[in-house]
């Protein structure tokens, strides 16, 4: 064997055989694979969190095949009508794992209101103002108003007492979450208006509010939908009887979260004489 592999023409031959099955076999398979083309979607507009895609923020591109993530998408149809989940780059391809089919909690009543209610937003004047940026979305709370309409007092207006918040958002226009822990407090935004679900009745107001720059949030209750949702419901009712008076005298909503105690009245209390301890009730002189 190793008067074989000193042979140098043997070896010669070998090395020879094996460079031309490299350069006639494996190289032009390589070659092949990556010659391969695809088409896929890129980018053609700055994305930003939250947004719909739409037709003109992406375009369908030809590149190699070779090397591609799984999870790339390749068609427009794929995209259109999805929401980002991420910042997109001109020029970035999108991947199924950075765009949902449903927007974030924070404007999903943005995609269906149906008239009967509308989103409006409140700016946030002070820290204070906006409870320390404690607000989540979700929250019931009630909206003080400071000398309201120049009267001298400050009251939370009756169609204001429950309202539903949509988002809380920071001034860069990204939503402050702020019900999440962060790592870095320094680099977290501090909210600068919140957003509301309200009626067309609750949204005048609030816009006179706003125009006023005096108004207050207090928080009533966070917790479950169900929970959150009675309080809408009264809000609902009040507001339904301030446009409909004579609909004054039916029972209050409010008693399905509160309850009522009733005092005793003067018909049923047994007046007795202090001195024989006799019901003086029935009596008459």
């Amino acid at each position: 064997m190793m008067k074989f592999m000193k042979n140098r023409t043997v070896v010669g031959i070998l090395c020879i055989a094996l460079s031309l099955l490299i350069c006639f076999g494996i190289t032009p398979l390589f070659n092949q694979s990556i010659s391969q083309k695809t088409e896929i979607v890129r980018v053609a507009k700055k994305i930003k969190t939250g947004d719909e895609i739409t037709k003109d923020m992406v375009q369908t591109v030809e590149v190699g095949a070779y090397n591609l993530p799984e999870n790339i998408l390749k068609t427009k149809e794929t995209v259109i009508g999805t929401f980002a989940t991420a910042d997109f780059a001109v020029g970035d391809y999108i991947l199924n794992t950075k765009v949902s089919q449903t927007p974030a909690y924070e404007n999903a009543y943005l995609y269906n209101l149906d008239g009967t209610k509308q989103a409006i937003s409140l700016t946030l004047k002070t820290f204070a103002g906006g409870l320390s940026g404690k607000l989540q979305s979700g929250d019931i709370v009630s909206v003080i108003a400071p000398d309201f309409r120049e009267q001298g007092l400050t009251i939370i207006p009756p169609e204001l007492k429950y309202v539903e918040v949509i988002s809380v958002t920071a001034p860069s226009g990204y939503d402050a979450n702020t019900g999440e822990q962060t790592t870095d407090e320094d680099e977290r935004e501090l909210p600068s208006t919140v957003t509301l679900l309200v009626t067309p009745e609750q949204g005048n107001i609030l816009a006179e509010l706003e125009a006023e720059g005096k108004s207050h949030l207090s928080l009533v209750f966070r917790g479950d939908n169900e929970k959150a949702q009675q309080f809408i419901t009264i809000q609902e009712d009040v507001i339904n009887k301030i446009n409909h008076p004579e609909l004054s005298e039916e029972p209050a909503a409010e008693e399905t979260i509160t309850e009522v105690v009733s005092e005793p009245s003067e018909q049923s209390v047994d007046n007795k004489n202090p001195q024989t301890g006799e019901s003086t009730a029935n009596k008459e002189e």
